[in-house]
């Protein structure tokens, strides 16, 4: 997390982007009545405040359990750095009834059921290395009771994680 109070990047208010952007950014006014710091900031990039708005969409479709999903987040926010999002997820892995133990040990890379922790390992083995995945690694999933839509999934969760995570350390959010 960034040890400076300011921004590198202006977060825009409803009317002050263009183009794009501006109607993406308009259009989440409309329907929440406010948005985010980190949506308003990437409202400076029409691709970016898409691209967010699309796979977020989408991440929200996932097969996992959400409970599963949050120690998924917290073990990649936990690499990655943000305090911001790790905070995010820590808060919402406690909302959905996450146990205090299996929250550390997320942030550890880990969990106490064995299929959760092989699920957490497999989602960090896509975060750094997935270059890496092997055969192995997917059968062993599978064998876990995990089906191929859940691990594709994974693969989803974690790039939300690598872009807002990402975003907000490049704009010191």
């Amino acid at each position: 997390m960034s040890t400076t109070t300011e921004t590198r990047f202006p977060a825009h208010e409803q009317g002050s982007a263009s183009g794009h952007a501006g109607r993406l950014l308009d259009d989440i006014y409309e329907r929440h009545g406010s948005a985010g710091h980190m949506v308003r900031t990437m409202a400076s990039s029409p691709a970016v405040l898409a691209g967010y708005l699309d796979l977020s969409r989408a991440a929200k479709r996932v097969s996992l359990d959400r409970r599963l999903s949050e120690q998924v987040s917290i073990a990649v926010q936990a690499t990655l750095g943000c305090g911001t999002c790790l905070d995010a997820h820590l808060s919402a892995a406690r909302a959905v009834g996450v146990a205090d133990h299996d929250i550390e040990l997320a942030r550890s890379g880990t969990a106490s059921a064995p299929h959760a922790a092989a699920l957490v390992d497999f989602a960090l083995q896509v975060l750094i290395a997935p270059g890496q995945i092997d055969d192995a690694t997917i059968r062993g999933l599978r064998d876990a009771g995990f089906g191929d839509r859940q691990i594709l999934d994974v693969v989803a969760i974690v790039s939300l994680n690598v872009l807002t995570g990402t975003f907000n350390l490049v704009a010191s959010i």
